[in-house]
């Protein structure tokens, strides 16, 4: 991380699981060095799956609701991740910095899949986009120096 707040934007579709989960694991590990944020082009809700595995974590994404990409100040963003994988990722109109992580949606429409492996699905979205965003903490730090 810089020496100036980072500005953070995570994108994926629905603003329901991928891009939460993102927003709460930043604020985690980033504290209060970064301002982060979360949007979708179709919000929905906050998936209770995300809200179950996060909460594994000691991150509670409770008070979180799907937000609009449409409704986040361009001016407030330093950085975009996008986390889309199969999906067409949102359009973020900014002069901000665009990494793409692309991590596949645990959600499904499949109603044969028990709780328990959904909730496997999610806990291997959450555990991929932490260490990306671990890895992305190292390289902005060796950056810095």
């Amino acid at each position: 991380m810089t020496d100036d707040k980072q500005a953070m934007l995570f994108l994926c579709v629905a603003n329901s699981a991928r891009s939460q989960m993102a927003e709460g694991l930043a604020r985690m590990l980033f504290g209060d060095r970064a301002c982060v944020q979360s949007a979708g082009s179709e919000p929905s809700q906050v998936n209770p799956y995300a809200i179950e595995v996060m909460r594994e974590l000691g991150v509670d994404l409770t008070t979180h609701h799907s937000k609009s990409v449409s409704s986040i100040d361009p001016a407030t963003v330093g950085i975009v991740v996008t986390l889309c994988a199969e999906e067409v990722c949102p359009v973020f109109l900014g002069q901000a910095r665009r990494v793409h992580w692309p991590i596949p949606d645990p959600a499904s429409p499949d109603s044969s899949l028990t709780r328990d492996e959904m909730l496997a699905r999610f806990r291997a979205a959450r555990d991929a986009i932490r260490s990306k965003l671990e890895r992305f903490q190292q390289d902005e730090l060796r950056a810095k120096h």
